[in-house]
């Protein structure tokens, strides 16, 4: 599991210094880089000349907390947290989609339905 934990933080870093379209990027030199593996989980950080920003923190469990930021090209702070554990990857931020709320219409139906259960068919004897 350790090493599947492993693998999901070089993973990260990765997507945290994937080249972007500003022609600063390619010139942009680690400030500060840190990773601190143990038996009982691991720490990463890493900062960017260029404004990105990494830092996850693991547990023996293979749970993992963490954030990203990076500036877009159109010059705005992009801040993303997350945490990745037995439930899945769950990513929030101000930048990450959601979806549309769901019409009243099928609010109401769907509450109708559960006041509602259908009763169980019985087989018919013939």
């Amino acid at each position: 599991m350790f090493k599947f934990v492993m693998i999901l933080a070089v993973v990260g870093v990765a997507t945290a210094v994937a080249p972007v379209s500003r022609s600063d990027d390619v010139h942009a030199e680690v400030l500060h880089r840190s990773e601190d593996v143990r038996a009982d989980g691991f720490d990463s950080n890493l900062q960017t000349s260029n404004g990105i920003d990494q830092s996850a923190s693991g547990d023996v469990h293979g749970n993992i907390h963490g954030s990203f930021a990076w500036i877009s090209p159109e010059g705005e702070h992009v801040d993303i947290k997350y945490v990745a554990d037995e439930n899945g990857y769950q990513p929030s931020g101000a930048w990450i989609p959601t979806p549309p709320p769901i019409p009243e219409a099928i609010v109401r139906a769907l509450a109708w339905l559960q006041a509602h259960p259908q009763a169980p068919e019985h087989p018919r004897h013939h």
